[in-house]
């Protein structure tokens, strides 16, 4: 499956759009990991432990989206983009959208 960012695919025809297709995947953040992050946030520096969740989950959003799009009979999704938004104090959302489409 090709996941592009961009709305063509150099090489290829697109010769069918599907549908939108869609990925989410919430994650929450343990205790440990919050404290950790709350005194390098304090004295500076990047949060590893963090960065590590969100490209997890980022990952696993991407493949749900990749899935659904495999489902329809898209061999690619174009124009993918992100998005994260926080639930409550410790939740994170983050979803991934892009265009199902059959490209040759």
């Amino acid at each position: 499956m090709i996941l592009s960012t961009t709305h063509t695919l150099e090489g290829y025809r697109i010769e069918q759009y599907i549908t939108i297709v869609h990925g989410e995947t919430i994650i929450g953040a343990n205790f440990l990991r919050d404290i950790a992050a709350g005194i390098r946030d304090f004295i500076g520096g990047r949060s590893s432990s963090y960065e590590s969740v969100i490209r997890e989950a980022q990952e696993t959003a991407k493949a749900e989206m990749a899935q659904r799009a495999h489902l329809l009979g898209a061999d690619a999704v174009i124009g993918v983009s992100f998005s994260y938004s926080a639930i409550g104090s410790s939740m994170l959302m983050v979803t991934c959208s892009g265009t199902a489409v059959c490209a040759r």
